[in-house]
């Protein structure tokens, strides 16, 4: 089990997946999870527009949204 508190720390794991490539569906996961760390890197996620983006791209991966984050966020484009 790896945790990850800080956003310094995921350059390692993003530095691990430039050096050794996925090729299953995990690829398009990690892309996504890239993404997401760009508009977190960039406080994007600060401003509404750069949160439902956040959102939309949860919803896409493991498990999607819970009913209550649905609930919430009505209107999330995947």
């Amino acid at each position: 089990m790896y945790r990850v508190s800080s956003l310094k720390i995921l350059r390692v794991i993003t530095n691990h997946f430039y050096n050794y490539h996925l090729i299953t569906q995990k690829l398009a996961d990690y892309l996504l999870f890239k993404q997401s760390i760009h508009l977190i890197q960039k406080k994007l996620h600060l401003i509404e527009q750069g949160l439902l983006k956040l959102a939309g791209i949860k919803s896409v991966l493991n498990w999607g949204l819970s009913e209550k984050f649905k609930e919430t966020f009505p209107n999330i484009i995947k």
